[in-house]
């Protein structure tokens, strides 16, 4: 046990210079009087050991029986005629089960059940601190995705006063089956709390996100999948095949309530 010391020591330094180097390239850059310069990466999926930095949730935490897997694929060959993620990926993670409502017998106080979900760890810490990501100068949150078209949720989570609290938005694809870039402007993202929105409403804390991932709760029985291969910030819109305005249109079964039952509203642009 002992001669693991050096390597977590040397992680925790190379973390420290790691974030060194992107403070020094925004101060360098003059972002803070400029604005962002370029997009923002918080998560690729360029590599086996990148669905290792996510962690995999389903109610068969709580007895339930839905079945949630993240796998690590490798991008065909371009010579094989198959779509890639994007031209020059090495891969990407595929989430995909299976949803049951079926509740545990022997666990009475469980009334509902049928979700499935996936985030990425906590980041490990540096000299400077809890190590978080900024992402107040950037507009939209982007995700490069091939949807089975069910209705997902992008999961937001900050250094928030109430650990609990999550920010949700639905993951509008317009090409289910096939590979798209999905943009969603942080602002239109709505807190909630075990499933129920809270009032009153409070904008994401822009400068401490924790975690991102996406999460499905249609609670419709049978198999789903999902394939995303990045997750990052931006300003550039013309980088999207879709760009989720304000929320103008109710949707079905399955979506976010407030604690007096009413179902919220979404766009579908």
């Amino acid at each position: 046990m002992q001669a693991t010391r050096p390597l977590l020591f040397k992680g925790f330094i190379g973390r420290s210079l790691d974030e060194f180097k992107r403070l020094s390239n925004i101060a360098f850059k003059l972002e803070g009087i400029k604005g962002a310069q370029g997009p923002y990466e918080l998560h690729k999926f360029h590599g086996p050991t990148s669905v290792q930095d996510c962690k995999v949730m389903s109610d068969a935490e709580i007895g339930g029986f839905s079945k949630s897997n993240l796998d690590w694929v490798v991008s065909p060959p371009p010579s094989s005629g198959i779509p890639r993620a994007s031209p020059h990926s090495p891969g990407y993670a595929r989430f995909h089960g299976t949803i049951s409502t079926q509740l545990p017998k022997d666990r009475p106080e469980i009334t509902r059940s049928g979700y499935a979900a996936f985030r990425t760890r906590d980041r490990p810490p540096t000299v400077f601190g809890t190590s978080l990501w900024n992402i107040d100068p950037y507009v939209y949150l982007a995700l490069r995705v091939k949807s089975d078209g069910r209705s997902y949720f992008v999961n937001v989570q900050t250094e928030s006063v109430v650990p609990t609290d999550i920010h949700q938005h639905r993951l509008f694809v317009k090409k289910p089956g096939e590979w798209e870039t999905v943009l969603i402007r942080w602002n239109d993202f709505v807190r909630t709390n075990y499933g129920l929105v809270m009032e009153p409403q409070a904008e994401i804390m822009r400068q401490k996100v924790k975690s991102v991932g996406v999460g499905l709760t249609d609670r419709v029985q049978g198999p789903f999948e999902l394939c995303i291969e990045r997750i990052w910030a931006t300003n550039d819109d013309s980088e999207a095949d879709s760009v989720v305005e304000k929320p103008a249109a109710t949707v079905g079964e399955g979506e976010l309530k407030t604690k007096q039952g009413q179902k919220i509203s979404w766009a579908s642009k």
